[in-house]
């Protein structure tokens, strides 16, 4: 693996965090160190907080558990996931960067089809660095990439475009899948790469998986609430796909831009999809109402900002979707919780001290 030259100031170092949820020792940063090194790392451990995670040497870290997120948000701890992956927009809130990029401890580097390692981080800034053409259509995908443009008939008018707020990576290896779809398709493997980035049209939604996905704090980050999931709630596994569709209504709604393709990383293994069926299956049944949901929600001209979008959307969640399960009427008050948590946090002035550090480089 080449390695960059350690005197070469990588791009967005002072705005950009990296999130990592985990459960285990993060040997798997090692690979990453030539691109990681030089950022500063969330980490935010789930699960047993009395176990002692091992972060490599040379990395700059701070590191929060179970107990350090109750004692920073109190009773507004409870808007936070517990054993569930979903804990990671944790560490979302606390960052004082604009720029977060997230990524699962099980995704290693990839390789492009000349061999050459990806770093997943560099083509991330680069999506999030130009824009977004989320209201028409251009055929040869981003056109702000180098060798692109737009094509003929693209309106000048539009050919600006957007902020972009958020890029959503993908994955070589083991495919992002349902449980079912893990069952009968058991051996299947992504080989594919397909070298293209595109903006996800105004008014299409998509499902936003978590674990290679970089977002502009500042334009969408109020919303990037990853829900209640896991330890004492009825579903798993949806905590990125809530997140997703809330941040597309409001992306929509606010003139924003989403990106998918590109960068790629190497998805190293499958989840148990029996475990993944148990999590899902409640939420398998419910998303033919929830899509359809948010497919036809609309905000008012007066949600002007990410929270008032956000605080708006849950209360449609509770007047619509409770009725669907009592969980919903649950989880529209934790998006309040979780707004005015983060309101509070990000307050002038406000220092969060975790449990554990790392040496800055």
């Amino acid at each position: 693996m080449a390695t960059p030259s350690s005197t070469v100031t990588p791009p967005l170092k002072d705005e950009l965090d990296i999130v990592i949820p985990t459960i285990r020792n993060l040997d798997f940063l090692e690979m990453w160190r030539p691109f990681f090194q030089q950022y500063h790392l969330i980490i935010v451990q789930d699960g047993d907080p009395s176990k002692v995670i091992k972060v490599p040497e040379g990395f700059d870290y701070e590191l929060y558990n179970r107990n350090d997120i109750n004692r920073i948000l109190g009773p507004k701890a409870s808007c936070i996931s517990f054993k569930d992956s979903a804990c990671r927009c944790f560490g979302y809130m606390v960052s004082k960067k604009k720029y977060i990029y997230t990524i699962d401890d099980d995704c290693f580097v990839a390789k492009d089809p000349t061999g050459k390692d990806i770093n997943a981080l560099q083509q991330h800034i680069n999506n999030l660095l130009s824009p977004s053409t989320p209201f028409f259509f251009n055929t040869l995908y981003d056109p702000y990439r180098e060798g692109a443009d737009f094509v003929r008939g693209y309106p000048f008018s539009l050919r600006e475009g957007v902020p972009t707020a958020v890029s959503h990576g993908l994955w070589l290896n083991i495919p992002d899948y349902d449980a079912p779809t893990q069952l009968v398709k058991p051996l299947e493997r992504n080989s594919r790469y397909v070298d293209a980035v595109m903006t996800i049209p105004k008014g299409t939604l998509f499902p936003m998986c978590g674990m290679n996905l970089a977002f502009d704090r500042d334009l969408i980050g109020p919303a990037m609430y990853f829900g209640l999931m896991g330890d004492g709630q009825p579903i798993g596994r949806y905590d990125d796909m809530w997140a997703g569709w809330c941040i597309k209504v409001i992306c929509d709604h606010l003139g924003l831009g989403v990106k998918t393709g590109l960068p790629y990383i190497w998805h190293s293994k499958a989840s148990n999809p029996f475990v993944n069926l148990k999590k899902e299956y409640k939420g398998i049944y419910w998303q033919e109402e929830l899509i359809p949901f948010f497919q036809q929600v609309t905000l008012p001209k007066e949600c002007t900002t990410v929270q008032k979008c956000y605080l708006e959307l849950s209360k449609q969640v509770k007047a619509k979707l409770g009725k669907v399960d009592e969980y919903f009427l649950k989880l529209s008050d934790a998006m309040v919780t979780w707004i005015e948590a983060w309101d509070e946090l990000n307050a002038s002035g406000v220092v969060v001290a975790p449990k554990a550090n790392g040496p800055a480089k």
